[in-house]
């Protein structure tokens, strides 16, 4: 066989399912860390540097887990090592999270449990491409946002439905409730079993069967112009020196520093790869980058404006929600805490209807193509977030979840889809990995500015960080015209079971 076959619905189903797992501690981690820091003594002016570490970290996690497990073949495969590793680590911090008795000591276990998160996210991602053919890809990015959205109703609710089945809400001495606590233990376990159903019931390809099926497409080892390079990365260097240097003379404010920074460092970075005449994976990775795929680069805009306003959401609407809809800030008053157990009800809504949504995407790119299909999605997703500006009544805001939801779905599925079949399948993993820069850098981003924008423009009001975010996604929705639809092979729909070669 020159061409992959396709796999069962139920085949799709066992390899996507550990995504269950990972967005069950993900969304533990976005619906709750920041009243955990919140409560813990974190100022709101810096709730978005302390939210740095997670981007931060997949910025260096991905590219390095991308790298090794495409030159990765053990007993287990190539993938499934790192799922299984990555789920053992995040449950572990998901069991200490809730107890942390400090600030700092919350902060360095977000950053643990962001990495070991990572850990597993990237391979699977680069999974779905290793096994399935083009044609199928799409249904499988979709199958993993189903998971996504059904693993994250359930855990963003959970302090919601533990309070409503009798236990404790009241922030106590340590002054995180009963119902976090043991909504994080419960993940912990949800993270686990569903990763190992994964590593359990699923089967990889050998690298020899993956070269053989990707043999019309060779891999294409990066040709770096070091020329180029060094003086990109000279430019880059200068503008990240004036920028700090700006900052510094202006009295900015201080999370600035971590974008100015971020430039210098990529500049150094292409110094380095201008200069350097090793082969080693921090030249590879960074050789890859430079010279990655013409679709990946236009992605790279859609998957900014996308991400900026993600980041925004998870980070202000609960000071947001509970500020104008119910009325305190006051993290210990019991006005504060209904709100923050609301924003779970509506993370929970929003990826419950990406759930939905997920089921419905394969048909609108069937019927639209994968970038119009995109587009209507993330433009439902900016309207909802816009919405909370005229929305009084909570309850309504239920409304605003629906759009936000489709664009959740879309925003974790179609530009996979788009970009896996620009990917040659033994770099696929680096280059899911490197995708991931295109996430992190807009997190990145927000938590730089996003506090000062509110401060200079809005009078501090967190509500306004969810309209930027409305707007953001607008924009993402337009980049994404700029992308080349793939061609689908022509591979037959009927299941080919026991075909893959087992560990």
């Amino acid at each position: 066989m020159n061409r992959k076959p396709a796999l069962s619905f139920w085949q799709i189903w066992n390899m996507c399912f550990g995504f269950l797992g990972i967005q069950f501690g993900l969304a533990l981690q976005n619906a709750n860390v920041s009243r955990i820091f919140q409560t813990l003594g974190a100022d709101m002016s810096d709730i978005p540097i302390l939210w740095v570490a997670a981007p931060l970290t997949g910025l260096i996690v991905q590219p390095i887990i991308g790298h090794y497990s495409d030159r990765t073949w053990t007993r287990l495969g190539r993938r499934r090592p790192y799922f299984l590793v990555g789920a053992v680590l995040t449950t572990l911090a998901l069991l200490c999270m809730p107890n942390a008795p400090m600030l700092w000591v919350a902060a360095g276990l977000l950053w643990i449990m962001d990495a070991s998160i990572n850990i597993s996210m990237e391979p699977f991602r680069a999974f779905v491409g290793d096994q399935l053919p083009t044609r199928q890809r799409p249904l499988g990015y979709a199958m993993q946002s189903f998971f996504i959205g059904v693993g994250s109703v359930v855990a963003s609710m959970l302090p919601w439905l533990l309070t409503r089945m009798g236990v404790s809400n009241d922030p106590g001495a340590s002054g995180i409730p009963d119902t976090v606590k043991y909504a994080f233990y419960i993940g912990g376990a949800v993270v686990l079993g569903a990763v190992s159903w994964t590593v359990i019931s699923s089967r990889e390809y050998p690298p020899d069967a993956l070269r053989a099926f990707d043999s019309e497409r060779p891999v294409d080892h990066a040709q770096v112009d070091k020329r180029s390079a060094h003086r990109y990365g000279l430019l880059w260097l200068g503008v990240g020196v004036l920028g700090t240097a700006l900052v510094a003379s202006l009295h900015l404010e201080r999370e600035l520093y971590l974008l100015t920074a971020g430039v210098a460092v990529y500049g150094v970075t292409l110094l380095w790869l201008g200069r350097s005449s090793r082969s080693s994976m921090f030249t590879q990775v960074m050789g890859d980058l430079y010279t990655m795929p013409d679709a990946m680069r236009r992605l790279a805009w859609v998957q900014f404006f996308s991400w900026f306003a993600l980041f925004a959401m998870w980070i202000y609407t609960t000071a947001g929600v509970t500020q104008v809809h119910f009325g305190s800030s006051d993290t210990h008053s019991a006005a504060y805490n209904e709100g923050a157990n609301w924003v779970g009800v509506l993370f929970a809504a929003y990826n419950g209807f990406a759930a939905l949504a997920a089921v419905v995407i394969p048909w609108m790119v069937k019927r639209w193509g994968l970038r119009m299909s995109h587009l209507f999605n993330v433009w439902l997703g900016g309207a909802g977030l816009l919405s909370f500006l005229v929305i009084r009544d909570p309850h309504w805001l239920m409304l605003s979840m629906v759009g936000v939801g489709f664009a959740w779905a879309s925003i974790l599925s179609l530009p996979y889809a788009l970009l896996s079949d620009n990917l040659p399948a033994q770099k696929m993993g680096v280059y899911m990995g490197i995708f991931n820069f295109f996430i992190v850098i807009p997190q990145l981003m927000a938590a730089s500015v996003l506090g000062m924008l509110l401060k200079m423009f809005f009078h501090g009001q967190p509500i306004y960080a969810l309209a930027l975010g409305g707007a953001s996604l607008f924009v993402a929705g337009l980049c994404v015209l700029r992308v080349r639809e793939p061609v689908m092979d022509a591979v037959p729909v009927t299941a080919i079971t026991g075909s893959q070669s087992g560990s």
